[in-house]
């Protein structure tokens, strides 16, 4: 070891100029920049590659050629628009007769069809107080019902076909040439309005169901939030694309409700004979309950398609159990939809009911 003293003065920090000071500045900004920007782009990328991915899995799960996706997409209303255009022609009645639509299917399932369940008079809790609910879903309340039937299935295809057969009603928009749609003799019917609904009931002797006697009997005797119980369950139900249009009536006959009526939870929101009115004691506003039309405010409005909502006469009906385009939550129990009576689309269905003294 060297025993000559150490020259202290090279340690010492070497003074930095202001105009040095102000260029490391500079690098250490534009470095600090850089990351962040490289960080950006980075979360931009695998945000494009996500919302690549979820394209891609919405494209392999749409139920038609994805060549024709132009022709199938519809503004929303659309598919309102296209019907009342549709009531408004002369649409031939079906060439089909009672005979041939009868051996379409055999008569075990006709008669599984047209099976009703029976529901006990008492009291149930109708609506719910769940803070994360629609408003006009509230509040829960106790109703007294007699005793009634209902269908345990919405009415299908084929069931309406029999009626159209019979009685000449014009068929829905979307059996193509007015004939029955053969692969879809099991699914519930669709395109139908609250109207075609009431004349298929009346027709066979029976009516709709109101609200209360649809959600009692989808809700049992023990409130159940779903009809199967109170947790949700994908596996139990047709909802939110997951198969992409109806499926069977009888395809989630495990989810059935506490009294066995069936498929009252997705698959199509059925049309019942209630208005839209408010429950007792609704926190809703009475504006939701008002029947409105979309109306544009000029001339220039309408040039542009921007309308409004705005009042009109009339009142709306209420659908119940959402459908295979709602989402989850949406097939409650309780959950209430509602639309203009002369309304139809392609997730509108209904079932029918009967009192107890005039059932089969």
């Amino acid at each position: 070891m060297s025993n000559q003293p150490a020259d202290l003065n090279k340690y010492k920090p070497r003074k930095i100029s202001k105009a040095e000071l102000e260029k490391r500045k500079r690098y250490l900004g534009a470095t600090v920049i850089t990351c962040i920007a490289a960080a950006m782009i980075f979360g931009a990328s695998h945000v494009v590659k996500l919302g690549s991915n979820r394209m891609a899995d919405m494209r392999n799960r749409v139920t038609y050629n994805i060549e024709e996706e132009s022709s199938r997409i519809r503004a929303a209303g659309e598919e309102i628009m296209n019907h009342a255009v549709h009531e408004k022609n002369e649409v031939a009645s079906l060439s089909t007769s009672v005979v041939q639509v009868q051996g379409m299917i055999n008569e075990t399932k006709w008669g599984e069809l047209n099976r009703l369940i029976f529901i006990p008079k008492g009291l149930f809790f109708m609506g719910t107080n769940l803070s994360t609910s629609n408003e006009h879903d509230r509040p829960m309340h106790k109703v007294m019902l007699e005793e009634y039937y209902i269908d345990k299935y919405p009415v299908t295809t084929v069931q309406f076909a029999k009626f159209l057969a019979a009685t000449g009603h014009r068929p829905p928009l979307d059996w193509k040439d007015g004939k029955v749609p053969e692969k879809k003799l099991l699914h519930p019917v669709t395109m139908v309005t609250w109207y075609d609904a009431r004349d298929y009931c009346q027709w066979t002797g029976k009516r709709l169901p109101t609200e209360a006697e649809w959600e009692k009997a989808a809700r049992g005797y023990d409130n159940r939030r779903w009809p199967w119980g109170n947790n949700m369950d994908p596996s139990k139900l047709n909802t939110y694309y997951n198969v992409g249009s109806t499926t069977e009536v009888t395809t989630y006959e495990v989810a059935s409700s506490a009294y066995g009526v069936t498929d009252m939870a997705g698959n199509v929101s059925e049309w019942t004979a209630s208005d839209f009115i408010p429950y007792d004691d609704s926190p809703a506003s009475a504006e939701v309950f008002q029947a409105k039309k979309v109306e544009a405010g000029s001339q220039k409005d309408s040039a542009m398609k921007v309308a409004d909502l705005v009042a009109t006469e009339g009142v709306y009906k209420v659908r119940r159990g959402g459908s295979w385009k709602s989402d989850p939550f949406s097939t409650s129990t309780y959950h209430r939809n509602f639309s203009f009576p002369f309304y139809a689309s392609d997730f509108f269905g209904f079932r029918c009911a009967k009192d107890k003294g005039d059932a089969r």
